[in-house]
């Protein structure tokens, strides 16, 4: 909104030519969403204390300790996140951009399926929330819009073609599969992230950094000189999700501040499947669909956790981990919560400098 409002008055104000540049935007977005998180968190943890008197429901076949540790701590907290990032995307993305419209609908879409999944975890008091294939095919609508929109925004010649990261100028034409594949990328990031959220700032940190890594990546292609010089497929206004990626990246350090152990509020499906998704449709839009598996390494680790634990204990009536997702597994065998929270921190870490690393590797 600044962007539109301020940087036509530049030729009479000159400072408000700052906003015609990303970079001073994206600042702007981060600071914003931080602040804002501050600002709005205390009386939103208030007030989801105030509905749920006995916390979010605890798994009684997860580790033992949570039983007590984590016993009458709300959830929801992610509408503290989507709250920042949307009102701080608003305030600095060029609101004519329709890709910032089109992660907006699939933030929020999924967003609210996530608070209708929390909320029947409360209403009910238990674990379970929404049927799977509810969730599932309420998840696949919101992504089916979100990849129509994008394949009608997208240049033909990048529509619904694959990039292969490590190579240069491979780029496959999928045709109508692209459609069941972009469905793939969103659901499975939004479900994989919802599957690491499992301890204190274990989720949100991971998030932050592949969100700032994919911010540079929205940056590169969406600029024709550094896509050009870096040998990437450029992609037309897909600069301006690099707005959005810094906004999630200050909401994100806002909420770790009460994320953080012991949590004074859990982020919730709210926030995981919002934020999963909205990694999701970013890395569809700049066409770094495999980048995305690479950058968010630690949330494919933790879904395969659970496929393997899954497929192995139907097949054998044996287990491969103690416990699955992976972190429990961890936990299980006698690891610190912390502990194991920063070393799957430092694992996110060593994924988002590989991923980063194929854009000049080629």
């Amino acid at each position: 909104m600044l962007y539109n409002l301020l940087a036509p008055l530049s030729e009479y104000f000159q400072p408000f030519n700052l906003f015609r540049y990303l970079t001073f935007r994206s600042g702007g977005a981060v600071f914003t969403a931080l602040i804002l998180s501050f600002l709005i968190g205390p009386g939103i943890i208030r007030w989801l204390k105030a509905k749920q008197r006995e916390g979010q429901p605890i798994r009684s076949d997860g580790p033992e300790s949570h039983l007590i540790s984590k016993k009458g701590t709300p959830t929801m907290g992610g509408v503290m996140i989507l709250i920042s990032v949307t009102v701080s995307t608003l305030l600095w993305a060029d609101l004519t951009n329709l890709y910032v419209w089109v992660v907006l609908l699939v933030t929020l879409g999924f967003g609210a399926v996530g608070f209708a999944d929390d909320y029947l975890k409360l209403t009910r008091r238990n674990s379970r929330g929404l049927p799977g294939r509810i969730k599932l095919l309420a998840q696949g609508g919101v992504a089916l819009l979100a990849t129509l929109a994008v394949q009608w925004i997208t240049p033909p010649t990048l529509a619904s073609h694959l990039a292969l990261p490590f190579f240069k100028g491979v780029f496959i034409d999928l045709g109508w599969f692209y459609y069941g594949f972009a469905l793939l990328v969103m659901l499975g990031a939004s479900n994989a992230v919802n599957l690491t959220d499992g301890l204190d700032g274990l989720a949100i940190v991971p998030i932050m950094i592949v969100s700032a890594s994919f911010a540079l990546i929205a940056y590169l292609v969406g600029n024709e000189v550094f896509a050009n010089y870096l040998q990437l497929h450029y992609v037309p206004k897909s600069g301006e999700l690099a707005v959005f990626c810094a906004a999630l990246v200050g909401a994100g350090m806002g909420f770790l501040w009460f994320n953080a152990p012991p949590a004074m509020v859990f982020m919730g499906d709210t926030g995981s499947l919002a934020f999963g998704g909205a990694l999701g449709i970013i890395s569809v839009i700049a066409k770094h669909e495999i980048v995305l598996a690479i950058t968010g390494g630690l949330f494919v680790l933790e879904a395969m956790s659970v496929m393997i634990q899954v497929f192995y204990f139907k097949r054998t009536g044996r287990r491969v981990f103690r416990m699955a997702p992976i972190h429990h597994h961890f936990e299980k065998l006698g690891w610190q919560e912390p502990t194991v929270v920063i070393r799957f921190w430092i694992i996110a870490c060593i994924f988002a400098l590989i991923g980063l690393s194929t854009l000049k590797l080629r």
